[in-house]
């Protein structure tokens, strides 16, 4: 992993890392939303919700687009396959295990 791509994904998972932003994504994971409906659905004050929109969009997780005179702000894809795809590699390892004691259990229950 370039270093670039360890800071990118470091910035992710920071941003994850807070409750509030994580209810965020899960509102506008539907759909673009502006901020004041964001704010209403997750019970934080607007200016609360746009500081926590800065920290997602700098962290690459939401985009925003303009609609008249509104802010709309989506899930960003792409910011989430960096964090997915660090995760994804403890998988492998772990249905193996898991793999190995559902197996082994069987043929015990068999022994």
């Amino acid at each position: 992993m370039s270093a670039e791509a360890a800071a990118d994904l470091d910035l992710a998972l920071r941003a994850l890392a807070d409750g509030n932003r994580r209810a965020i994504l899960r509102v506008i994971r539907s759909g673009p939303q502006p901020v004041g409906v964001i704010a209403e659905r997750v019970s934080l004050s607007q200016q609360t919700t746009s500081h926590h929109l800065g920290v997602l969009r700098k962290a690459g997780l939401a985009a925003a687009t303009r609609d008249g005179t509104r802010h709309l702000f989506a899930v960003e894809v792409d910011g989430l396959a960096a964090v997915r795809s660090y995760l994804d590699d403890f998988w492998p390892a772990k249905l193996a295990a898991l793999k190995s004691a559902i197996e082994s259990r069987d043929s015990d229950d068999r022994g």
